[in-house]
């Protein structure tokens, strides 16, 4: 059968077959896309190793304590009518804290005081008396020690009296009340009442091994090190990071503790804002000795693998390539390093992650911070 093509229908296939001959590749025109350009290198931030003088110093755990700490207790007997403070609030010496009922003391020191007026009268009378031979000496010296007893036992009452009213023996922060109002204290002992302890400076106490300051003085002999002439410390927090404020070293046993093997060392750190509280669990960093041509890298690049210690490394190339190395101590925040690195070597910081052996990065040098100036 023949089929028959409408004049129309030739005239569009005819204007489609030229639109796409119109949209195909032109003269010199690539007949296919390009491939997609490969990612630029990762960044890592990278130090270059050199030597110099450096502070070896060690962290060791201590524990604060309150630069002074005072009990306040209860001195006489009584009731406790009022306690006139706020726990947990700052309290001045001498402030008045407990009220004990003093109704009997008060009587006490007036029967005390009349007592020693009485005798006070007999003897200027027995002065006159024994002057005109009126009094033997005997019945003279016995008028003199009752009223030596009478001003002892009224000195007694007053004082009784006064330690109703008990005061703060030293200015600092107050802490729970363990006793209340009705409570009868003082007893047959002098009754606990509260804590005061002053925490501004605090004391940092800890402990150093008795091997590693063998260890350090055969140093010092053999010339390997030089001893630290620095008596500042620091302290390092839970989070890492460094107390605002640097302390002082005040002094460390001249003994090693037999049952632990260690000596016993104290700092003093200031305290202005509070935040260090007696109790607590911190790091002490200390300069233990001095070292000249050394070489130290940020803590974070080294790493632990099978074989030991590594750090990785940016060659001539850009290439990352792993190198054992051995530490040998601790610069502040660094790692002193004894063996496998040498001076010229860029050593990767930050983005270990993206650090491949063998693969190509591009190796930014690391912004140290900025030094927070201390209070000296």
């Amino acid at each position: 059968m023949k089929t028959t093509i409408h004049p129309l229908s030739a005239t569009l296939l005819l204007a489609a077959l030229f639109g796409l001959a119109a949209c195909g590749p032109k003269d010199g025109a690539p007949q296919a896309s390009a491939a997609g350009a490969a990612p630029p290198p990762p960044e890592v931030d990278t130090v270059t190793i050199a030597r110099g003088s450096l502070e070896l110093t060690q962290d060791l755990p201590g524990r604060l304590s309150a630069y002074r700490s005072a009990q306040v207790r209860a001195r006489v007997e009584g009731i406790i009518e009022k306690r006139q403070f706020v726990e947990g609030s700052d309290v001045k010496e001498g402030n008045t804290l407990f009220h004990i009922d003093d109704r009997n003391y008060q009587a006490a020191y007036a029967a005390a005081s009349a007592d020693t007026e009485l005798a006070r009268q007999t003897v200027e009378r027995y002065t006159r008396l024994y002057d005109l031979k009126m009094v033997s000496q005997q019945d003279f010296d016995l008028a003199r020690t009752k009223l030596k007893l009478a001003e002892a036992a009224l000195s007694k009452a007053q004082l009784d009296l006064e330690n109703t009213r008990v005061p703060a023996p030293i200015s600092g922060r107050i802490g729970r009340a363990q006793v209340t109002e009705g409570a009868l204290v003082g007893r047959g002992d002098a009754t606990l009442l509260a804590t005061i302890e002053q925490i501004d400076p605090v004391y940092a106490d800890f402990t150093q091994s008795g091997a590693d300051l063998l260890r350090l003085q055969q140093a010092f002999k053999s010339g390997k090190l030089k001893r630290s002439g620095s008596a500042q410390v620091q302290l390092v927090l839970e989070d890492e990071s460094l107390y605002a404020h640097p302390g002082k070293l005040l002094f460390s046993d001249l003994a090693v503790d037999p049952g632990t093997g260690s000596v016993s060392l104290r700092a003093k750190f200031p305290n202005p804002e509070q935040e260090l509280l007696p109790g607590m669990f911190v790091r002490i960093r200390f300069a233990e000795a001095s070292a000249d041509d050394s070489i130290r890298v940020p803590q974070r690049a080294v790493q632990m693998g099978t074989q030991g210690q590594f750090v990785m490394t940016v060659d001539q190339e850009s290439k990352v390539a792993p190198r054992p190395v051995k530490t040998g101590g601790m610069a502040g925040g660094d790692f002193v390093i004894s063996e496998g690195l040498k001076v010229g070597d860029v050593v990767i910081v930050n983005g270990l992650q993206k650090a491949r052996p063998g693969s190509v990065v591009k190796a930014v040098p690391l912004v140290q911070p900025a030094a927070v100036p201390q209070n000296k």
